[in-house]
């Protein structure tokens, strides 16, 4: 009896290998969901990705402090500056005022520094002080105060020595020194936080006379 020979081997396709099974999932899993179900979220992401909409107002939001900063900046040291002129011109009208005069009385001074506060409008008066001096020098040009008169300033003490530029008064000759001194807060405080001094000087020589005396200063 012959020996039964074994069946045929089975014969079909051979069995999936690796990039094979992606390219089925691709195919028959994974795209197919890409268009419905939760997976959608993933294609309008890819889309949100690409949209430039809101971008101008993204930008502007960024730039808007530095632009806030820039302008308020501005502000202040413009309003520093005009306030600083000012009180430059404040010390150089009440000076100019005096030397003005052949003679001159304490009462007179007063309304002088009431012309000088006018001069600062529209800028607050409060922390502005000034003050007017008649200098004399000798034959050795030592420079000493003949009278003073101040408004929120000390006046300065007669026959005191004083400090003046070189060429401000010859041997012999006077002059008037007119001094203003103004405290400017900024309204904002952002560049500049904290309250700034002007101190101005001016120095005029007497026009009518060759000193201005004041009896009773």
């Amino acid at each position: 009896m012959k020996p039964r020979e074994p069946p045929p081997p089975l014969r079909g396709p051979p069995p999936p290998q690796g990039e094979e099974i992606r390219s089925r999932l691709r195919t028959h899993i994974l795209l197919p969901l890409w268009g419905k179900g939760t997976p959608k979220g993933w294609r309008e992401g890819r889309h949100l990705a690409n949209d430039t909409r809101g971008v101008a107002a993204v930008e502007f939001a960024l730039i808007v402090p530095l632009l806030l900063a820039l302008y308020f900046g501005v502000v202040e040291v413009t309003q520093a500056a005009m306030t600083e002129q000012r009180a430059a011109h404040t010390a150089s009208a009440i000076a100019d005022l005096v030397a003005q005069d052949s003679s001159i009385t304490s009462a007179q001074v007063t309304d002088i520094f009431s012309v000088g506060a006018t001069l600062m409008y529209p800028y607050p008066t409060a922390s502005l002080k000034m003050r007017v001096s008649s200098l004399s020098a000798d034959a050795n040009d030592n420079v000493t105060v003949a009278w003073s008169q101040g408004s929120g300033m000390t006046a300065r003490t007669k026959g005191s020595a004083v400090t003046v530029p070189t060429k401000v008064i010859s041997a012999g000759g006077s002059a008037i020194m007119g001094e203003s001194q103004y405290t400017y807060t900024s309204v904002f405080g952002q560049i500049m936080p904290r309250p700034v001094v002007f101190n101005e000087v001016y120095y005029l020589q007497p026009r009518v006379s060759t000193t201005v005396p004041c009896a009773d200063c």
